[in-house]
């Protein structure tokens, strides 16, 4: 009705009834029916293509100047009827997809019979369903095409991730080659003439000794690359952005520190640290930009991401190698609860670091200072009595005015060698926690299909084969989340225990410095 209603209405209008033409009319009775998927994935025109065509059309109804307001206005409502149909013809699809006939009902309690089926084809055939929200993270992260058994790829030896049994349960293979990179020298560059400006870093890795200088751009494209590529790993994130002061020195410092801890977890991890993509980043020399354009499009053309990267994923096979699911989902679920209580700390300690910080360079300072201004009132109060013996106590008095004036300069300089250090780290382990909820989810609904399959098996729904598989596969996702999981606890450890340590030897000698000051100041008066 609406096809008709659309074409006779638009008879005045040239070439109303092109796009109207093209759509088939079987997409009605399609939509009722259980072939409906499959019979409209096999049209030359996909429900999108159709859609902007309808939208097209409605736009040129929007430009026509030969109809009449009214005749325009009713064009609109039945092409927003039309896009209306379309949008149920893609739920109608989706549903099919996942198991589900029109209105929800689940296709495989239909009981539909098709020709060429035959008696007892039905049994045993009832699949792992889909994930409704196809937004979800385990779903745009390829894990659930994966462990249904959809990925397939050539995986070359190089692209092979293996993961080990360690003292402390899965763990990522080791950097057989492992190296550090420095991040130094940040200077102001300028291209096109000098009509742009950018900060160029200074990078030397240690297994190469060449330096290379990337700018912050480049960062955060290696950074996407690998966040794109990786779903079950926790890529650091990168110092954030900031649109203005971008050359202000206390800026680029502070950056540059960040990308130092940054630089820092990506040279330790074991995949990361030896992926093509980073390698090029590290290697690739500054003044070759065909070099460094070849092999950006070569990382981005990396076939290894989404379902096929778990593919690359090789873990321990044997007996006593496989693992207990209620035990992996008791350690992701321990895990999940560290991580929740992890960040909450570390929000209340930076916001404390910070306004401990802010307290040191203006209030500390500021309190010293007035203690240090009324000494030397003090002194400057003696001095009018003009005794010879008083003059001895003047100058002590003064410079202990002096002395506590250094000591508010000391506190204001201090929050650099101590909290600041301390603030980078936390901001550096924030953007890990914001990772894992992704990571936990992908391996949460990895555990989901291994429990719907069993279930079908054990209503005799299911072959006990392809279950198997299922499991096996959602094995490979486990073992990469506890493996990447370790690496998370043993690099923490390794970082706060040397953060903590840092900032305790910082802190015992602002307090040297301050005792020495005092110690100054007393020596003055054993002379009065």
């Amino acid at each position: 009705m609406v096809l008709k209603a659309w074409t006779n209405a638009d008879a005045g209008l040239q070439d109303a009834s092109e796009p109207v033409g093209r759509i088939n009319n079987d997409k009605a009775r399609l939509l009722c029916s259980h072939q409906y998927h499959v019979s409209w994935q096999g049209k030359s025109r996909s429900l999108d293509r159709e859609m902007s065509e309808v939208k097209v059309f409605s736009c040129r109804i929007l430009g026509s100047c030969q109809l009449s307001v009214k005749r325009r206005l009713m064009l609109l409502t039945l092409s927003l009827m039309w896009m209306l149909s379309i949008a149920l013809c893609e739920i109608a699809s989706a549903n099919l997809a996942l198991g589900f006939g029109v209105g929800g009902t689940n296709d495989a309690s239909m009981n539909m019979f098709h020709p060429g089926d035959h008696p007892g084809d039905h049994e045993d055939s009832a699949t792992v369903s889909r994930n409704l929200n196809r937004f979800s993270t385990f779903v745009k992260s390829g894990g659930e095409a994966f462990v249904l058994g959809e990925a397939s790829g050539f995986v070359k030896d190089g692209d092979k991730l293996c993961v080990v049994l360690g003292p402390r349960g899965p763990e990522w293979q080791e950097n057989p080659y492992p190296f550090q990179c420095s991040i130094e020298d940040p200077t102001k560059q300028t291209k096109f003439k000098g009509m742009k400006s950018y900060i160029a870093y200074k990078l030397v890795p240690s297994h190469t000794g060449q330096q290379v200088h990337r700018r912050y751009k480049h960062f955060d494209w290696l950074y996407g690359r690998l966040a794109e590529k990786f779903p079950v790993i926790s890529v650091p994130h990168l110092p954030e952005k900031q649109a203005t002061g971008r050359f202000e020195e206390d800026f680029i410092s502070k950056r540059r520190k960040g990308l130092a801890w940054w630089m820092d977890h990506m040279c330790s991890h074991p995949v990361l640290a030896q992926c093509d993509a980073f390698q090029h980043f590290l290697t690739c020399p500054s003044t070759d930009e065909k070099a460094w354009k070849q092999g950006k499009r070569k990382a981005e053309k990396d076939e290894m991401v989404g379902a096929n990267f778990f593919l690359t994923i090789s873990v321990p096979a044997g007996p006593g190698a496989g693992l207990d699911l209620q035990e992996v989902e008791s350690q992701v679920d321990g895990f999940k609860a560290f991580t929740k209580k992890m960040d909450e700390s570390a929000l209340q300690l930076n916001h404390t670091a910070n306004e401990f910080a802010r307290k040191q360079v203006t209030g500390f300072k500021k309190e010293y200072q007035k203690v240090g201004h009324s000494f030397k009132c003090l002194s400057q109060a003696f001095e009018l009595d003009q005794q010879a013996f008083s003059a001895g106590l003047n100058q002590a008095i003064a410079f202990t005015g002096e002395a506590y004036d250094a000591i508010g300069d000391l506190f204001a300089d201090q929050p650099r060698q101590d909290l600041d250090p301390v603030m980078d780290l936390l901001a550096l382990y924030q953007g890990h926690l914001a990772n894992f909820p992704d990571i936990i989810h992908v391996q949460k609904g990895a555990l989901t299909k291994v429990k719907e399959s069993k279930r079908h098996v054990e209503e005799g729904k299911m072959e006990l084969q392809k279950a198997e598989g299922i499991q096996e596969r959602c094995n490979i996702i486990s073992f990469a989340t506890l493996a990447e999981i370790n690496h998370f606890h043993k690099i923490r450890v390794r970082d706060f225990k040397s953060q903590m340590q840092h900032f305790l030897q910082q802190q015992i000698l602002f307090f040297q410095k301050v005792t020495q000051k005092l110690e100054e100041a007393l020596h003055k008066y054993d002379s009065v």
